[in-house]
């Protein structure tokens, strides 16, 4: 959606047979046999999130992520984004050394990373934890007294139980549908009162430079605002007015994403 010719981002976890979710090229159901001599390296590094320009977010942490990022809607399903960055393939928030730029809010989908759950609800009837094995953060524990972090990796498994790695990952992966599910709701509930819009918007920046930003959507305030009682009444109850006035609030955060921008300009 930066520029004018850029696709959207993947939004969430896609319906099998579809493409792999964003950031994911070989997720794989966790289990003791196949996995049991690899572990997580402790280093956080983000930047396999480099080149997302938009990012997918839940409405439970829109209220901190609208201070740094625009969070708008994409896709026939209007899922809800933030931008991250006014061209394809450019994250303004990673730097060359896979730093998320301080102080700003750190996606939970991003956080996530390289675990997520498979639906499986249609053979097994659950949800499966998986790991991308593509991860650089996914390594074998006999190779860590010569890794250049020093060797800190937290196991996926002792023996056959699951080490407190995964079982973290499976807590937070769980929050995460959960929150996922919500948000899908509320999208579900303002889109039945019409409410969202096209639109298509201009991005100058430091020097002139003008970037067309397109293929997005937006909640139309002033038809918000043309809301029935009823109809107020019914978003409030459904708990979408919180993800609403998020939305709005983080239009004034195009601001800096367009000073990030000149920052990176700067540098190079």
């Amino acid at each position: 959606m930066a520029d004018s010719d850029t696709n959207t981002a993947p939004a969430a976890e896609n319906a099998a047979g579809a493409a792999l979710p964003l950031f994911y090229s070989r997720p794989e159901a966790l289990n003791p046999i196949r996995h049991g001599s690899l572990g997580l390296a402790a280093r956080a590094d983000f930047g396999f999130a480099r080149s997302a320009h938009a990012i997918p977010v839940v409405a439970s942490e829109m209220p901190a992520a609208m201070r740094s990022y625009p969070i708008v809607f994409i896709g026939a399903a209007k899922a809800p984004v933030i931008i991250t960055g006014l061209r394809q393939n450019e994250n303004l928030f990673v730097d060359a050394d896979g730093k998320w730029t301080e102080p700003h809010y750190v996606p939970a989908y991003v956080r996530r990373y390289p675990f997520v759950l498979a639906d499986e609800t249609t053979t097994t009837g659950r949800l499966t934890l998986c790991v991308d094995r593509a991860s650089e953060r996914v390594v074998d524990q006999l190779l860590a007294p010569f890794r250049e972090d020093g060797g800190k990796i937290a196991p996926f498994f002792n023996g056959t139980e699951a080490a407190d790695a995964t079982k973290q990952a499976l807590t937070f992966c769980n929050q995460f549908q959960v929150d996922f599910n919500a948000t899908r709701a509320m999208i579900d509930k303002i889109d039945a009162h019409g409410l969202f819009a096209p639109r298509q918007s201009k991005v100058t920046l430091e020097g002139g430079e003008v970037l067309n930003l397109t293929d997005f959507q937006v909640i139309d305030e002033p038809a918000f605002n043309k809301l029935s009682d009823e109809a107020f009444l019914d978003l409030r109850k459904s708990g979408a007015l919180g993800l609403v006035y998020c939305h709005l609030a983080s239009s004034n955060s195009w601001t800096s994403l367009v000073y990030q921008a000149s920052i990176r300009g700067r540098r190079r």
